[in-house]
């Protein structure tokens, strides 16, 4: 089937979420050889082959949609790496991607595998557990607890090994604890689990500051917007990225102006970033500086800050009030025309300043730059590489491909958020794959992978001149 059937399907395609496949497959597999192998896992809503608008042919990728998230993920994990006709390649099979997450999530996705829970004061980790074990089996539980009392907040994560458990916990559970996935982590250990803003003692272990309900999850355009040259000046900015920016990433480049408080990202009920942050500082001063020298910086590279104040909730329509904010706005202004440029001001450990930067930003340690193989070069492997949330430019990617050597070509599939690396070595192409599979450079996550070998001549349409 090349279209949706009909215009309500098309409409539910992500109810309930994550109930639907993407599927990579040999283009000779059919419909109904899908339809076979995967309806063993649950009740299946349809089954769509991709085909080319022209020829009419399959392109090798088709979705499967079930009634529950529980089913489709288990098929995931069952089906991936399968083959499902004799002499065919083995499947990919991915959780497609969605409006809200805008990328397709594989099996080892953490995203998938985490819920965030509401539960009694009284609950013990234990307890959690005990409560949640029937699904499946835990990695971790974690109840959140105020770092100053070391009571409960009544909130709590439960880290499954399989998306499908996590999946059954969340259709299955009572009602009451509100199950649903977990937002992506922004801390590497568990003991550290916190839901929503993260505070200045979040990170640098002092007493939080702001609890967690401080700011509420909203849209931009449900703060006012404020504007410092009609005296409108206020301690809270709102920052708009392009770029999928961690909320440790924007903690660190707004805390380089001293008297931070407070950050947090925005995200959707899916746990994606919104693409705005909210960031509070303790004092008028620092709020203006900060929106002066990052508003309009380039993070990383190629990615525009918006930072713009927003209303705080602080009544300051007083005249003594008014004229408090004017003396500081004038201050601060004189202090960031005339004082140190906005690069000597990045000079912090662990921060580059922009005129500094390489094009390339990675935490990997990349090889030096080498020449490409020449274009008539025999391919020798092709790499398939998946980017999230968006691709690369081609000069980047060429740049960080070609260190491995051999590099022949890059190309991007138009209209789509993967592409290929052709190598006129197999060691380079292998290297290359193991290197920068699951890393993130200037701020895209990139999945890389051993391409299926392209059809043969032989297969090809004859020309008829």
């Amino acid at each position: 089937m090349e279209e949706y059937p009909s215009k309500q399907v098309s409409e539910n395609l992500d109810d309930p979420p994550n109930s639907r496949l993407f599927v990579v497959t040999s283009r000779s597999v059919t419909e109904d050889e899908l339809r076979e192998s995967f309806s063993v896992f649950g009740d299946i809503q349809g089954v769509w082959v991709v085909k080319d608008k022209q020829t009419k042919e399959s392109k090798g990728i088709a979705y499967v949609k079930f009634a529950r998230s529980s089913q489709a993920c288990l098929a995931m994990e069952e089906m991936h790496g399968k083959v499902l006709v004799e002499g065919t390649k083995p499947i990919k099979v991915f959780i497609a991607q969605s409006r809200s997450s805008t990328r397709h999530r594989d099996v080892e996705d953490e995203e998938l595998t985490r819920i965030f829970v509401m539960i009694p004061k009284s609950f013990s980790e234990e307890d959690l557990k005990d409560t949640f074990k029937e699904y499946g089996d835990i990695e971790y539980c974690v109840i959140i607890k105020n770092k100053s009392t070391g009571e409960s907040k009544g909130l709590g994560y439960v880290r499954y090994y399989k998306p499908s458990q996590a999946a059954l916990a969340i259709e299955n559970c009572d009602k009451t604890y509100r199950a649903i996935l977990a937002e992506p982590r922004t801390k590497t250990t568990a003991s550290e689990e916190y839901s929503g803003g993260a505070s200045r003692g979040d990170y640098m272990g002092g007493n939080e500051s702001m609890n967690q309900y401080a700011f509420p999850m909203a849209e931009p355009g449900n703060y006012q917007v404020m504007d410092y040259r009609s005296g409108e000046l206020t301690r809270c900015l709102m920052i708009s990225t392009r770029a999928a920016l961690t909320q440790e990433q924007i903690f660190a480049l707004f805390d380089l102006i001293p008297g931070m408080e407070y950050c947090e990202l925005q995200r959707d009920a899916y746990g994606m970033s919104k693409g705005h942050a909210l960031i509070r500082y303790s004092n008028l001063g620092s709020a203006l500086y900060a929106k002066e020298k990052l508003n309009g910086f380039e993070y990383p590279p190629g990615n525009r800050l918006v930072v713009n104040f927003v209303d705080d909730g602080e009544d300051r329509s007083s005249p003594v009030g008014r004229m408090a904010m004017q003396l500081v706005a004038a201050q601060m202004m004189s202090a960031v025309w005339n004082g140190p440029s906005t690069s000597q001001v990045m000079k912090a450990p662990g921060f580059t300043p922009v005129s500094a930067m390489s094009r390339v930003q990675t935490d990997v340690n990349l090889p030096s730059l080498k020449k490409l193989a020449a274009p008539d070069s025999k391919t020798k492997e092709r790499l398939f590489v998946v980017f999230s949330p968006s691709p690369l430019p081609m000069d980047v990617l060429e740049d960080v491909f070609c260190r491995f050597g051999s590099l022949i070509e890059v190309h991007l599939v138009p209209g789509r958020k993967v592409g290929y690396m052709k190598y006129a070595d197999k060691q380079c192409a292998d290297e290359a794959m193991a290197v920068l599979h699951g890393r993130v450079v200037n701020g895209v996550k990139m999945k890389v992978m051993l391409a299926d070998p392209p059809r043969e001549e032989s297969h090809k349409r004859p020309r008829n001149f």
